[in-house]
This record gives C-alpha cells, sequence and structure tokens, in this order.
C-alpha cells in the first residue's frame, strides 16, 4: 500500500499528453491513462510511454468523473496508499509528489492535498490570466481541491470516487462528501502542476463559465439543503445573471428607456470589484469585468440543469476546447 500510482485522463491532448505523461516518470509506482475516444494517436502514445490505458465506454455520456472513477477501478486489484490524479493537459512539477506524500504522511486525517496550479501561458489571453487567478486558492485547510490531486486511496474507496453523473463540479462534490465522513482537504504552498487552458477565443470562455453556473446549480441542489453547499453562488449568479436583465426588460416595457438605468448596477459591480484587488491594476479590471459579465452564463448553465431535472432527462457535457 505504499506505492504512489496516477490517474490521468485525457482526450486528443496529443503533444500535451505526452508532456505530462513523461513528467510522471520516475516519481509513480503505476500511471493508468484514461482516453475518452481519442483519435490523435494519444493512446498509442501513452502505451508507447509505459501507461496502462484504460479506453473508457464512450455509448455512455462522458464526464471526468466517470474517467477518474475508470482510473481507480483499474487499481483496485492492487491499491496503491496514494493516488496521484492529473488531466492530460497538465504537467507535474518536480517535487510535488515527495513534498505531498510526505505531507499526507504526517496527517492522517487529511484526504487530499492539492498545491499551486498555474498557466502555462497566462500571456496568451484574459481567459488564461483569469485561469491561472482561479487557481491561486488561499494555502491551509480548503474546502475543495481541484482536478489534480495527491488522494488517499482508503479515503477515495470509501466514498466510492467520484459521483458519475456529474458533468462538472465533480471534484468539490468529492471533497465534500470526504468532509462529511471526517476527512480533510488541505492546499499546500507548493508548486503542483502546469496547466494549458489554451482559451484563446471569447465562446470558449463563455462556454467553460457557463459549464460553472450548471456545476453550482446541481451542487446547490444536491447538498445545499443539508451542507449549504454552492447555495450563496447560486443565488448571486442568478440575481446578476438572470434578475437584472429581466427586471431591466421589465421596467423598458413600463416606464420605457429609462428602465435601463438597472443596467448601471453592472457598472457599479464592476467598480466595486476591482477597487477590492487594487483600482490600479490592469488585471483587477478585467477580472472585475469578466466575472460580472460571467453571472450571465453561469445563468444560463443553471437554467440548463434546471430544465434538465424538469424533464427528467441528462445534462450533456459543455466542452469549451
Amino acid at each position: 500500500m505504499s506505492e504512489i500510482a496516477a490517474v490521468v485522463i485525457g482526450r486528443n491532448e496529443g503533444d500535451r499528453l505526452v508532456a505530462c505523461l513523461k513528467s510522471l516518470a520516475g516519481t509513480v509506482g503505476r500511471v493508468v491513462y484514461v482516453d475518452s475516444g481519442s483519435t490523435d494517436g494519444s493512446v498509442q502514445a501513452a502505451q508507447d510511454l509505459g501507461a496502462e490505458v484504460v479506453a473508457l465506454d464512450m455509448t455512455q455520456p462522458f464526464t471526468a468523473a466517470r474517467a477518474r472513477n475508470a482510473g481507480l477501478d483499474a487499481l483496485k486489484e492492487s491499491p496503491p496508499g496514494y493516488v496521484q490524479f492529473v488531466d492530460g493537459d497538465c504537467v507535474l512539477q518536480p517535487g510535488w509528489i515527495e513534498t505531498a506524500r510526505a505531507f499526507l504522511d504526517d496527517h492522517p486525517k487529511v484526504a487530499m492535498a492539492c498545491g499551486r496550479r498555474r498557466e502555462i501561458h497566462p500571456e496568451a489571453s484574459v481567459y488564461n490570466r483569469l485561469c491561472d487567478d482561479e487557481w491561486n486558492t488561499p494555502v491551509g485547510e480548503a474546502l475543495a481541491c481541484g482536478g489534480d490531486a495527491l488522494g488517499r486511496w482508503a479515503a477515495l474507496d470509501a466514498i466510492d470516487g467520484y459521483n458519475p453523473t456529474l458533468i462538472a463540479g465533480e471534484e468539490p462534490d468529492l471533497c465534500l462528501r470526504l468532509r462529511v465522513a471526517g476527512w480533510k482537504i488541505w492546499r499546500l504552498d507548493a508548486e503542483m502542476t502546469a496547466h494549458d487552458a489554451a482559451i484563446l477565443r471569447f465562446g470558449q470562455w463563455w462556454k467553460r463559465v457557463s459549464r460553472a453556473g450548471h456545476a453550482f446549480a446541481e451542487g446547490a441542489w444536491l447538498h445545499g439543503k443539508a451542507h449549504g453547499h454552492w447555495v450563496g453562488e447560486t443565488r448571486r449568479l442568478l440575481f446578476w445573471g438572470l434578475g437584472i436583465p429581466v427586471l431591466s426588460l421589465l421596467a423598458v416595457l413600463l416606464i420605457g428607456p429609462w428602465g435601463l438605468v438597472l443596467l448601471g448596477l453592472y457598472a457599479v459591480q464592476v467598480a466595486r470589484l476591482a477597487l477590492s484587488r487594487g483600482i490600479g491594476q490592469r488585471f483587477s479590471w478585467e477580472w472585475a469585468f469578466f466575472l460580472t459579465l460571467g453571472k450571465i452564463p453561469e445563468a444560463l448553465g443553471a437554467l440548463k440543469f434546471y430544465r434538465s431535472r424538469l424533464t427528467s432527462r441528462r445534462s450533456t457535457l459543455i466542452e469549451y476546447k
């Protein structure tokens, strides 16, 4: 049980997958790569680099959670002590495994340890910079980790891994269930992975944020009543992304163009948020603008979830790459 294994998931990641797998060489005992229907030679590349390849059953709807569970299933016959989860578009940083393992060894009540994920090309677009800022989470005990983390096998196995039905937000869901079971989640002050979001177009950003809105709404639906999970986030996105536009439209219909004054609340919100981070910094304004604008696609994502609940249909994956 002292061995560390890695579960890598991906589809058509090409050279990024090769870089990912090479970064794991010599740091873990086993590497399981779960492929989701790649057509770019990823499977052969992974096999050439010594990874055990699991081809995900694509007759069922894809979710990252289901892919990670497939990786865990492949390890069950000879389970490791710890599992490093890595997305196929990430590169593991030198020293991370040693740092995270030492921490988990010394803290037996911690189930998941994560570190700093950084964007490889934050200069390429404002959307990449927003991702890089999103990864910069506070150090210490945390509510959740992201897709890259070192997990304790015993804890993961006890809660049956990820919820395979979630199209997004599966990591916070996992971490919530771990915390309810008495485990802790920890963000270490250490470099963990380099990530290539490759979000260069507005449409990609819009879809990614819409997916987040779906995750917020579903998380609140599943765990909001018992644990308050994402209730506040869902209320805010519905207020800013749906409530203000609808109220503005009604006001225009009732009193004419003066009804558009309500939209000025967005400008006030942008200024307030920028001020909270340092009004003289360009990124403060970028962050504030897109955080405010993002409430609209978030609300659309939430509405997609509610529609799926009302019609008893399963939501389909919202892809941005």
